[in-house]
């Protein structure tokens, strides 16, 4: 964590920003609480910044996210993390009927709350992904924001160890 410690705010913002998706401002906002103890501080004051954000932000901040199986090679804002881990789920990969039925949850969801449905699909699979989508559709608005913010976490967290590791291993190769 020295060496997460020690870089200036704009490469700290370039590295970190990414784990939330398309909203450098959560990084931002932490850099000046540096120093971190430790991955697991680092990640507990990002989700404390989050958690200070206007209401405004945090929606803004889900509807950063993509629709789950519908973009993929077709949105150019689409990341390359978010493209990764809807293939590491097998969305890359769906049949006409599953393709079908996300693309009608996806519509469902949205119209309900005008947001799209954020699960962390690196811990899920594509049967997992679906259920939710039928079960969360239920929620309350608030609910659901709150759902999908703590869902954003478990992303940003697997985000960062990944991140993490690569600036470990670009360390040693130096």
């Amino acid at each position: 964590m020295d060496r997460v410690n020690s870089l200036d705010a704009e490469r700290f913002v370039a590295l970190f920003g990414p784990l939330f998706e398309h909203s450098p401002w959560v990084a931002e906002r932490a850099a000046p609480l540096r120093p971190f103890a430790g991955p697991q501080g680092m990640l507990a004051t990002m989700k404390a910044v989050l958690d200070r954000a206007t209401g405004a932000e945090k929606l803004a901040l889900v509807r950063a996210h993509p629709e789950l199986a519908r973009r993929a090679g077709l949105d150019p804002t689409l990341t390359q993390a978010s493209a990764a881990e809807q293939a590491s789920a097998g969305l890359d990969r769906l049949s006409t009927q599953e393709y079908a039925r996300f693309n009608q949850l996806n519509d469902a969801y949205a119209a309900r709350f005008a947001m799209p449905f954020v699960i962390c699909v690196r811990l899920s699979d594509k049967a997992f992904i679906l259920s939710e989508m039928e079960r969360r559709v239920a929620h309350t608005p608030d609910e659901e924001l709150d759902t999908a913010l703590v869902e954003i976490g478990k992303i940003a967290g697997l985000r960062l160890a990944d991140r993490l590791a690569a600036l470990e291993r670009e360390g040693k190769e130096a």
